[in-house]
């Protein structure tokens, strides 16, 4: 990808491609690496429906303003999986292979795929991904270069489509990308991981267009974005913020611009990872546990020396990082006096949510005032049953994020006075609610 945020996007999707590749304590032994590959797989076709691996397709629907001789790029990225058969000499598989002070177990390794396509018209097309397997052979000598072993490494072919359906919404295109492995019916669950396509994604990157945020929509595009629909994955704005060329296609549900934390040392690809925990933990292995998770996997290897050759710098780094969450961002009223952290006594008599007030589309919303709920897509399922409901407020809160939460309670709600006496409100940001001014709107 060519665009102004692809080495931002390209961070964040390998990110993305290893995320649960290998779980902490990083050995073959957990049980916990013995069950993998829990994002984005495309199983031949059938696999699912017979039991032996996934759903052989994802798709995803966004929404773009296109301009004439617009085009896309398209970059379909995966792992493939790699069988790596530790053998003796003679080609005799032994499970496991040592030599000297290193060790190799027989193990599925991942080696990464992707395939670029376009820049392509904004029409209707299908197009083949197709992989072809291999094999390759290391020798492994002796000190003395007499030979001691080889490690086998197969991967079978890879047989898939990308789908690109154009079509209007309005004054939109709404642009639908699958992609589907056509591969023929497994004959077990090895056969059937084997000729996936694991943490499938997608890369789109427009020319002479703009991608509408799915998650952050103009008012004029919410009914479209709404009609959108998306099948084991999602796509979200990426690159530099204010880039809308850009999108990731991701089987783990991203917000717009996701980035990595700049103190992050190196991927540890453990589900939510918490570096300074992870690497404190890696510390904490004994050399015959670090020397099974070297003989697992080379990126295990590589986390492992890393972890070990942290510095006490590096350390205090992935402690934690202090960024001020209310740069730009509307404060409500009263403010926390300068020079008062938010954790300081004095910070509590500079609130009061039962008086304090916030401003949404320029009417000052406080308790007592009347709105219409409207929650967004980021509500939970509780949340959208009020949908249109009035409600009356009952306080204004500020997290310590900066963040506004507006507490309500339902006015047709036969308990809404007991839950307001209890204290047992119902909390919206200030974009999901709606100023109502006279009891007959």
């Amino acid at each position: 990808m060519t665009g102004p945020g692809s080495a931002a996007v390209r961070a964040v999707a390998d990110a993305v491609l290893y995320e649960g590749y290998l779980l902490y304590p990083y050995r073959a032994s957990s049980r916990k690496n013995q069950s993998r590959w829990q994002f984005g797989v495309l199983g031949p076709r059938d696999a699912a429906r017979s039991g032996l691996g996934e759903d052989s397709e994802i798709s995803a629907q966004c929404l773009i303003d296109a301009g004439a001789g617009a085009s896309i790029r398209l970059a379909v990225r995966f792992l493939h999986l790699q069988r790596r058969e530790a053998q003796d000499p003679a080609g005799t598989p032994i499970g496991e292979l040592t030599v000297g002070a290193r060790s190799w177990i027989t193990w599925d390794e991942a080696v990464e795929g992707e395939i670029a396509l376009g820049p392509l018209p904004m029409t209707n097309v299908t197009l083949p991904l197709d992989v072809p397997g291999g094999a390759e052979v290391e020798e492994i000598g002796d000190a003395e270069g007499n030979p001691a072993g080889r490690l086998m490494r197969t991967r079978r072919g890879l047989t898939g489509e990308l789908t690109l359906v154009t079509e209007a919404d309005g004054a939109h295109m709404r642009l639908t990308v699958r992609i589907r492995n056509i591969g023929q019916p497994a004959a077990d669950t090895r056969d059937a991981i084997a000729r996936s396509f694991i943490v499938a994604h997608v890369i789109a990157e427009l020319e002479g267009a703009q991608f509408i945020s799915l998650l952050e929509p103009e008012p004029d595009a919410a009914a479209a974005v709404a009609r959108c629909v998306q099948h084991r994955c999602f796509p979200v704005l990426a690159g530099a913020p204010g880039d809308r060329g850009t999108l990731l296609i991701s089987p783990i549900i991203l917000y717009d611009y996701p980035e990595i934390a700049e103190e992050s040392r190196g991927a540890l690809f453990d589900s939510t990872e918490i570096d300074e925990i992870l690497t404190l933990r890696v510390m904490t292995m004994t050399d015959e546990e670090k020397a099974q998770a070297r003989a697992t996997d080379p990126r295990a290897a590589q986390i492992i020396d890393r972890c070990d050759a942290m510095t006490p710098e590096s350390m205090r780094e992935l402690h934690g990082a202090l960024r001020d969450p209310h740069l730009g961002a509307p404060r409500l009223i009263p403010e926390v006096p300068d020079g008062i952290d938010w954790w300081d006594p004095l910070a509590d008599n500079a609130v009061a949510p039962d008086s304090d007030a916030v401003s949404v589309n320029g009417i000052r919303i406080s308790k007592g005032s009347r709105v219409r709920l409207h929650p967004s897509r980021r509500a939970d399922a509780q949340d959208l049953f009020f949908a249109g409901q009035l409600a009356r407020v009952t306080s204004v809160h500020e997290d310590v994020d900066g963040h506004a939460h507006v507490g309500v309670v339902i006015e047709d709600d036969p308990a809404a006075d007991l839950h307001e006496w209890y204290g047992r409100y119902l909390y919206f940001a200030p974009d999901e609610i709606e100023p109502v001014a006279s009891p007959e709107e």
